[in-house]
């Protein structure tokens, strides 16, 4: 998904406060991850004030056919060039979480990785958020389901569908929790 904000420029919003005074709001672009070595979603959120949008998201798939560092050398130029397009200042991330496969959540820690040095690499500010914090503060229950998540990203960005694939939705949730918790206490 894009839009004619996809360019590097950064948009203002004009607001006219309680004095009928025009002050100026700048837009903060924030992009979420969901790391994944199979799949790693991406979403890329605008917030201006407290409004958000959608500006682009999917999902970087690699092959178990090819080497661990092929993979991981693929994401981490992905997402550089997702951050080079798109121009976020700061990244939200999840964090690993495994029931027990140890070898998912290796692979899953091992794409995170890749995700945090292309970020750090571009320095953005980067937000690790736990999956159920995600889940709290898209849906306000930490054991949400991953239908309930989809269907408030949907209404949280005013989307007309549910983001495909279900990484990118889940991609664009922490984005979403890191746009609710960057000016939180941590």
């Amino acid at each position: 998904m894009s839009s004619a904000s996809d360019t590097n420029e950064r948009p203002a919003t004009y607001l006219r406060d309680a004095k009928g005074i025009n002050s100026q709001q700048s837009e903060v672009r924030i992009l979420g991850i969901d790391p994944g070595l199979a799949n790693c979603g991406w979403g890329v959120i605008s917030l201006t004030g407290s409004k958000l949008n959608a500006l682009a998201y999917g999902s970087i798939s690699t092959s178990a056919q090819e080497s661990v560092h092929e993979r991981l050398g693929y994401i981490f130029n992905e997402l550089r060039l997702i951050i080079e397009r798109y121009a976020p200042t700061e990244l939200g991330i999840e964090t690993v979480y495994h029931k027990g496969n140890s070898k998912s959540a290796i692979a899953t820690a091992e794409a995170r990785g890749a995700a945090l040095v292309a970020a750090s690499s571009l320095q953005l500010l980067i937000g690790e958020y736990a999956p159920a914090m995600v889940k709290n503060s898209v849906v306000g229950a930490g054991s949400a389901s991953k239908e309930q998540v989809q269907y408030m990203v949907r209404a949280i960005l005013g989307l007309d569908h549910i983001p495909n694939p279900d990484h990118a939705a889940d991609a664009l949730a922490v984005a979403i929790c890191h746009a609710h918790m960057r000016k939180a206490p941590r």
